[in-house]
């Protein structure tokens, strides 16, 4: 690899490693202070894309890289609440900006990035639908997990969002989490003897 090649790749991951300083703005508006971060918020989709792929019988190396992948373009244009979104045009944001990002990297994976990024667009394969589902899940479990914690308005964000998931495993396990508590899995562990 040369270092030309190695200064555009290094420039990509930095630029990836920005996100954990973009916070998720919609919570803000609720006054949650120290919300979630974008990194923080595409991990956790990630892992649930995984799972849903599973469920789902679906290629999870596209979905963990979708959901990985789908809001980097925040690194240049942070995270735009609704709100925000009902004045602008996001998605040329977003299309643009991730097009400029991954634009300077060696062909292969360009390409690959590019492709994937169409595919979630479209909205049409498994995978892509899969990855959708996996962002509106993360953004409903982090909403009730909020809500669990205190913030009251947070529940507010579990009202129309699940009218948008489209797999069986994600509504299944969005009833099962809109219906009991999510965060006191940790007190039986602390209540664990040996």
């Amino acid at each position: 690899m040369k270092n030309k090649e190695a200064k555009k790749i290094m420039q990509f991951i930095s630029e990836a490693g920005m996100l954990k300083a973009v916070t998720r703005s919609g919570w803000s508006v609720l006054g949650i202070k120290n919300s979630e971060s974008v990194a923080e918020h595409c991990f956790r989709c990630a892992i649930i894309g995984y799972i849903l792929s599973g469920m789902e019988n679906a290629s999870s190396q596209k979905v963990i890289l979708m959901t990985l992948l789908n809001d980097i373009h925040e690194a240049r244009i942070t995270d735009l609440h609704k709100m925000a979104q009902y004045y602008i045009n996001t998605q040329d944001a977003e299309d643009r900006s991730y097009l400029e990002q991954v634009n300077n990297l060696p062909a292969r994976l360009k390409d690959e990035l590019i492709n994937l990024h169409r595919e979630y667009r479209g909205q049409k394969t498994k995978e892509s639908i899969i990855s959708r589902d996996a962002d509106i899940l993360e953004c409903l479990i982090q909403a009730k997990e909020y809500y669990e914690q205190g913030f009251a308005q947070a529940i507010k964000f579990t009202k129309k969002a699940p009218q948008f998931l489209k797999t069986k495993s994600a509504k299944k396990i969005w009833q099962f989490a809109k219906n009991n508590n999510i965060t006191g899995w940790w007190m039986a562990l602390s209540e664990f003897k040996r």
